[in-house]
């Protein structure tokens, strides 16, 4: 009886074109996986690590397993990523990003050039914007981090910090923005800091250059930037729990819909500013298409959540005002509206369209008509070409905001707050 892993074979031709694997017998690799898209430049793979899935990309420099064994599932790896210990699933992983020991990273996560975690970290539904830090023992799903300049300049998350995303009706519409994409992806914004031993009961909005105090549980929005935030103990009480009551459905649904015109932005800025850069690279496009991949099932995260909310909301029998009960009768009656405006393509816009174009002008001069690395790149845009960017993507946020308000009447969407 032949007792050799079915792996055998892909783990001896990984080893022949100069994959470091110093322990092969204890690594398992599917049958799926096409070991034409590991990189035999610089990657090493520990001792006791599982390799799944056909979309599976792994970079050169990529360091796998280095703190403990990793199971990989259908990721994209860039460039010298660290992925320390821990289990990865249908994520990316941009150059330079890394994981500590024990993370648990699920579907629909992008890191960024150089965002990571330290020991223990759980992500599902995260975007993290290049720096951007999280320190250990952190559950960070469903939302987005952006803010710092460079990676000694970088949003931070305290030790100890969960983002809550899960309410006792078992909701999951709360996606929390943490600055934004129009600004964030110009890396010319002020850090964020989530101090530790803290949280966040999304959904909420945070401006960029705020900083959370430690120990401190944030339930409201601080869309203003330079702000200290202190978080306020709840006095205690003990009385009746009235399920399904909804009483900031307003809220949540103006800042779903504000995450998802966000998640529109940052594909526009994937599609015509991103794209370029990884043309060059050993195996780029599969990166950016994984890129791609993952703001899909972002979006389509969030608006089965919304719809879902949607129903419990309306048909619960708790009672409710009379203001109450037509907003939730606005939102059972429309919801499912939204998906005609954030499951496809980015909808027309000739204003939009106007401002990139004159922003991807103004990057081609910067680049000197050459495309070097994207975080240089960006770093070193003059001021009025960062703003013609920002402008371009904020316009798209509030086309796509606009777009929901129209669909959706009842609802009065962003008339009290700002976008």
């Amino acid at each position: 009886m032949d007792l050799k892993p079915q792996c055998h074979e892909k783990i001896a031709k990984m080893i022949e074109k100069g994959v470091d694997i110093p322990n092969p017998l204890t690594l398992d690799i599917g049958q799926e996986v096409d070991i034409g898209k590991i990189s035999a430049s610089g990657v090493k793979i520990y001792p006791g690590c599982r390799i799944y899935g056909e979309k599976t990309v792994i970079s050169s420099g990529a360091q796998i397993g280095r703190e403990g064994p990793v199971t990989i599932e259908n990721c994209q790896i860039g460039r010298d990523v660290e992925l320390k210990g821990g289990y990865f699933s249908k994520s990316v992983f941009l150059d330079g990003s890394n994981m500590g020991l024990g993370a648990h990273v699920r579907e629909g996560s992008i890191l960024e050039e150089e965002a990571g975690g330290a020991h223990c970290v759980g992500l599902k539904q995260t975007i993290l914007f290049p720096f951007v830090t999280l320190g250990s023992l952190i559950n960070f799903c469903d939302c987005l981090m952006a803010g710092g300049t460079s990676r000694k300049d970088h949003s931070e998350v305290g030790s100890s910090y969960i983002h809550f995303n899960f309410t006792p009706d078992g909701d999951k519409t709360t996606p929390s923005l943490i600055g934004d994409v129009p600004r964030g992806v110009m890396l010319n914004q002020p850090p964020i800091f989530l101090g530790g031993q803290g949280g966040i009961v999304g959904p909420v909005r945070i401006g960029f250059g705020n900083v959370v105090a430690a120990g401190s549980v944030l339930r409201q929005d601080c869309p203003e930037d330079n702000r200290l935030i202190t978080g306020k103990a709840g006095s205690g009480c003990v009385k009746e729990f009235l399920p399904s009551l909804y009483p900031n459905l307003l809220r949540v649904v103006e800042n779903n819909i504000i995450y998802l015109a966000n998640l529109m932005a940052l594909r526009e800025w994937y599609i015509h500013v991103r794209k370029p850069f990884f043309d060059s690279l050993e195996f780029g496009a599969l990166i950016h298409e994984g890129l791609l991949d993952k703001l899909s099932i972002a979006r389509k995260e969030r608006l089965k959540r919304l719809e879902a909310m949607a129903k419990r909301a309306t048909s619960s029998n708790t009672p409710r005002s009379e203001e109450a009960e037509r907003l939730r009768s606005a939102v059972g009656r429309d919801i499912h509206k939204l998906q005609g405006i954030f499951e496809g393509d980015a909808a027309p816009d000739l204003q939009a369209d106007t401002l990139r174009n004159e922003f991807l002008s103004g990057l081609d001069r910067a680049a000197g008509g050459g495309r070097g690395g994207y975080i240089e790149t960006i770093q070193r845009l003059p001021a009025d070409v960062s703003a013609q960017g920002t402008g371009w993507l904020e316009r798209l946020v509030a086309h796509f905001c606009s777009a929901a308000s129209a669909a959706m009447p009842g609802l009065e969407l962003f008339q009290k707050r700002r976008i």
